[in-house]
């Protein structure tokens, strides 16, 4: 039996060592060889490459067209115009003592938002240009003295129907403006207001 342990043991170390040594007797320069000859290392090479290339063209594809990015930003300005607009309308009830009902709500809404958009889209597009500046400047002044005027001189139902669309437009015209004649269209109001002795509380 003892024997039989020692030889079991034997060549177990013998089977071992066999395996060790051949893994580790193959010099380094053979190995580099057996790698140039299979072509492992230039396949990894040009899957990296292809890989890059790939995501360049993933990149290409998901690229916004002018178009979609024109209509993005127009949008974003948009929605808070339209609730502007809803919250002038429901001031300007609460204003005479009444209370807005959703049928009058959504008879100003239905046909504000597609008006606003297309009106958005268009100054929002041509905001650099000096001709659109200048357009913007005017409407600012108009909108700015026609709802001083409306506010002092105006009856109820009048100012009911064209206040909130005015506000709304007079508020986006300056925030479109450039700074300076933003400014400039707001001092023409404070003149005009200032001129006529008109007073600001409501």
């Amino acid at each position: 039996m003892g024997n039989n342990r020692k030889e079991k043991r034997a060549k177990q170390q013998a089977t071992t060592a066999a395996s060790k040594s051949t893994a580790v007797d193959i010099p380094e320069e053979e190995q580099w060889r057996i790698i140039n000859e299979t072509g492992i290392l230039k396949q990894a090479v040009a899957a990296e490459k292809g890989g890059k290339k790939n995501t360049a063209d993933e990149d290409e594809d998901y690229e916004i067209s002018p178009l979609a990015d024109e209509i993005f930003r127009a949008l974003y300005l948009v929605i808070p115009t339209s609730f502007m607009l809803l919250l002038m309308e429901i001031l300007v009830h609460y204003q005479y003592g009444r209370k807005p009902s959703y049928d009058a709500l959504w008879d100003r809404m239905l046909p504000g938002i597609p008006i606003i958009a297309v009106f958005v889209f268009y100054t929002n597009r041509y905001k650099e240009d000096r001709r659109m500046q200048a357009v913007l400047f005017w409407l600012s002044c108009v909108a700015g003295m026609r709802l001083i005027w409306l506010l002092n001189r105006g009856n109820w139902l009048t100012v009911m129907q064209q206040a909130p669309p005015i506000a709304t437009s007079w508020v986006y015209a300056v925030v479109q403006l450039n700074l300076g004649p933003a400014v400039l269209s707001l001092v023409v109001a404070g003149v005009y207001t200032w001129y006529n002795e008109f007073k600001l509380t409501l």
